[in-house]
């Protein structure tokens, strides 16, 4: 029932996933406050997962590399005990890498949720449904991602306004830095982009390619290296840090651990903290 070549750590990892989705938001609680998302009901604490419409310009994104366009986005969504639309939420935007076919939920909840929801974020992506896409593109990626948000903003009036950071570890790392420039020109508040194990710089030719404004190089980058990374080595990381510099980007900071390639709680719980201090 898993994708070939998955370790046992990954394995745990999807057994707690279905865990956590066992006590998804539908108790009477969530119709009670009136909480929703894309009309499924929504407990403060927990987590949500349905199917949402895509507009002309994000099945355009899901076409590149010649993917047949889904006939909806699988969004997930989850929020902190407390949780209030009223008020304003930072949000967690998470990508996963293409290794093993893994959608962007799988990360959300095995690397992110447990450390976003206690530090009080909102955690949102989007994937297609089954199979798998032709070419996993980041065209498909952004366009999975962005119907996630125009779900969020339909639900919860005033979300345009939240700040949004981009995280990912790996090749999702890449993804991250990849769409940040996209989604500021398209009018998101960037508040910062988290970054584990990044082998690549990819973050230059987007800004070049997106035009985002000048003000987008003062996005705060968190990186996180392990000095015993073998597939993101330190003179690979610190090459992207060098490259992220001479691009302009200033407002960097890159935090090393002795491990390897892995997303560290602490790491994370640091960086979320940084970013929080910036809004």
């Amino acid at each position: 029932m898993f994708p070939p070549g998955l370790s046992q750590s990954a394995v745990t990892r999807v057994a707690r996933i279905f865990c956590a989705f066992a006590w998804l938001a539908l108790s009477a609680r969530a119709f009670a406050a009136g909480l929703n998302f894309a009309g499924a009901p929504l407990t403060p604490g927990g987590t949500v997962r349905v199917s949402v419409p895509l507009s002309d310009l994000e099945k355009s994104y899901l076409m590149e590399g010649g993917n047949a366009v889904p006939p909806y986005t699988m969004a997930t969504l989850a929020v902190p005990r407390g949780f209030d639309p009223k008020r304003t939420w930072p949000v967690l935007i998470v990508f996963s890498s293409s290794d093993h076919l893994l959608p962007n939920w799988f990360d959300m909840m095995s690397l992110y949720r447990h450390t976003a929801l206690a530090e009080g974020w909102v955690l949102l992506t989007g994937d297609g449904p089954k199979p798998p896409p032709t070419l996993d593109s980041s065209g498909w990626r952004a366009g999975h991602i962005l119907a996630a948000l125009d779900a969020l903003h339909r639900s919860f009036p005033g979300s345009q306004k939240w700040p949004v950071v981009c995280a990912g570890q790996s090749g999702g790392a890449k993804r991250a830095t990849y769409l940040a420039p996209l989604f500021a020109a398209r009018g998101y508040r960037v508040a910062g982009i988290f970054l584990e194990g990044i082998n690549a710089e990819r973050i230059t030719q987007s800004y070049q390619r997106f035009q985002p404004g000048h003000d987008f190089l003062l996005t705060p980058i968190f990186l996180s290296s392990g000095v015993r990374d073998l597939i993101a080595t330190s003179d690979q990381q610190n090459a992207v840090e060098e490259s992220m510099r001479r691009t302009g980007f200033k407002n960097i900071r890159h935090t090393t651990f002795a491990g390897g390639h892995q997303l560290l709680p602490s790491q994370l719980q640091e960086a979320l903290r940084w970013f929080r201090k910036g809004l």
